[in-house]
């Protein structure tokens, strides 16, 4: 850095460019889904460690990824919350960082672990009379501990390439959280390998775990046409949609932001798509599976019987 250069020690975070009355209707209405994130994958996490019938390796998946999209919805939305009450409101370079990095840790988690899942449903499905054999409890926690490992480590790369970066000023960053693209935005010096190297974590924990998943349903799919009777299909089919949709939603919007060609304005662009993938998809999950899936919903009913009085 120069001498006539000052080491910035915080961020203003500029969220989004609206009206006050619109901001505080937003302020309003995303504190509603907020509280509906919490209260549904918490709903999810207490049948599934409640109700014994749900102790199995697909719910204990999907425990893990009610977990993660906890975290990842805690992350962000506060902060931007309270941005759209009081814009610009400053934040540590420390609490960026940890910011940025929680980020890239559940994000890149929960990739991996959609995949988990996805490999989950194909030895089920395919595989049936090994699956108790193959999907032990050992296995699963190797996975979900590897789907975790993973994702901190790759979240590590990025930080440690951000770290070293000189921030000079503005220390405006135009979003509404620290994401990492637009904090490297405000660094004085040359990004060029930060960026490289966001795009390759993209195409590895995108594009990558996204094929591997088209080509389990691509077995699925051969495995489910082969069964005769038509509750066979129902009932194999209606395993999968649940994370077909999730995997529609998370992966659709995630490459969109990281990894698809960039068209207008990108960063206005990635903006909104963030607050999908940050608030509306964790607040969707549950619901996808409590309406779609009949055991949670059987789960669901025997918890209110017993709190139910007499």
């Amino acid at each position: 850095m120069g001498g006539n250069q000052t080491s910035v020690t915080e961020f203003l975070l500029l969220g989004f460019p609206l009206s006050p009355r619109m901001k505080v209707l937003l302020f309003g209405l995303f504190s509603v889904f907020y509280a509906f994130t919490l209260l549904g994958n918490g709903v999810i996490l207490g049948l599934i460690s409640l109700d014994s019938q749900l102790h199995t390796p697909m719910y204990f998946f999907l425990s893990q990824l009610a977990t993660v999209d906890i975290a990842y919805a805690c992350n962000t939305v506060p902060q931007m919350l309270v941005n759209l009450l009081s814009p610009a409101q400053p934040i540590s370079f420390a609490g960026c960082m940890t910011q940025t990095f929680l980020f890239l840790t559940f994000a890149l988690t929960e990739c991996f672990l959609l995949v988990m899942m996805s490999y989950d449903r194909h030895v089920a499905i395919c595989l049936p009379l090994r699956y108790s054999t193959i999907m032990s409890w050992r296995v699963c926690v190797t996975l979900v501990v590897t789907s975790w490992t993973l994702g901190v480590l790759l979240a590590l790369v990025d930080l440690v390439l951000l770290l070293p970066l000189p921030f000079c000023g503005p220390q405006k960053v135009n979003h509404f959280f620290c994401e990492i693209v637009a904090v490297l935005k405000l660094a004085c010096a040359d990004t060029h390998v930060n960026e490289v190297v966001i795009v390759a974590a993209g195409v590895l924990a995108l594009v990558g775990p996204l094929l591997v998943i088209v080509v389990s349903y691509g077995h699925i799919l051969r495995a489910v046409l082969r069964i005769q009777s038509m509750e066979g299909r129902r009932k194999a089919f209606s395993t999968c949609s649940s994370h077909l949709c999730v995997v529609g939603l998370f992966y659709g919007t995630a490459i969109i932001m990281y990894v698809g060609p960039q068209r207008g304005d990108p960063q206005e662009q990635k903006k909104y798509l963030l607050l999908f993938h940050s608030l509306f998809n964790p607040m969707l999950n549950p619901l996808i599976y409590s309406l779609r899936n009949r055991e949670v919903n059987a789960a669901l009913r025997r918890r209110l019987e017993k709190v139910r009085p007499s």
